[in-house]
């Protein structure tokens, strides 16, 4: 069996969940990381979009930011701001959507804006860029982040993005809306919505990890799919793809 780290089981297992010709729109971070591993490995077809307006851009390395004009200069084409919006996420041509946040709760609602109090925040974090309007208008959401109880709580600080609301229920009713987040990918497992509550069910624990191991790193009780399965560990090649891929991009990036 291959070694390696469960920061690379996160990222392969997130992009396995990419098919090949999916339209996604890709956050920057582990959302890209992963989504360029699935371009260069199972689904060289899939289709890249990014906040700045670059279709079917095909990074050398891992952009910093949006802003990055590696995304651009390896893109087919760049569109305005408000045309990759209005015309490519409004207009239903975005299959996933796959996004990071800095905290998650059961109904999948993520929290980009602080830490605390919104009056006095502990910690201000960035905001949510396009993310809310992407898990609004995708046809399904990807998210993927580490698992601990910092990042797993009870319920999020702020709702920047809305999953399901924070009784399960903030979809329902709502016209012309993608069906949110459809799985969730961590370090230690993958969680997909209950049909019925849209609470978060633990349905695949990774190689060697424990059921509770999850729970403890959960800021809830968490639920466990009846039926656990055993997601499948990396192959060579996917390892070896990622390596070269996050090896490339840091000797880029350091100016090598």
């Amino acid at each position: 069996m291959s070694n390696y780290t469960s920061a690379e089981m996160m990222t392969v297992t997130a992009a396995r969940a990419l098919a090949n010709g999916m339209t996604c729109f890709v956050g920057i971070g582990l959302p890209s990381e992963a989504a360029n591993l699935a371009r260069l490995t199972h689904a060289p077809e899939v289709v890249l979009i990014y906040e700045s307006g670059t279709l079917q851009t095909k990074p050398e390395v891992l952009p910093l930011s949006i802003g990055d004009g590696e995304l651009c200069e390896t893109a087919l084409t760049t569109v305005s701001v408000p045309e990759m919006f209005r015309y490519w996420l409004q207009g239903g041509k975005v299959d996933v959507g796959f996004l990071g946040t800095a905290q998650i709760d059961r109904y999948c609602n993520l929290n980009t804006t602080l830490i605390g109090d919104y009056t006095a925040p502990k910690v201000r974090l960035p905001g949510g860029g396009g993310a809310p309007e992407i898990a609004t208008n995708a046809g399904e959401v990807f998210i993927t982040l580490k698992h601990s109880t910092r990042t797993f709580v009870n319920e999020v600080d702020f709702v920047t993005t809305l999953g399901f609301g924070r009784d399960g229920k903030g979809r329902d009713g709502v016209p012309n809306i993608g069906k949110g987040p459809t799985r969730v990918i961590t370090d230690l497992c993958v969680m997909r919505p209950d049909p019925d509550t849209k609470e978060l069910v633990v349905v695949s624990l990774h190689p060697s990890v424990t059921a509770e191991q999850v729970q403890e790193a959960t800021g809830w009780k968490i639920r466990f799919a009846e039926t656990l399965e055993t997601t499948e560990a990396p192959s060579e090649k996917e390892l070896s793809v990622l390596r070269e891929l996050k090896d490339r991009t840091d000797r880029h990036h350091a100016g090598e």
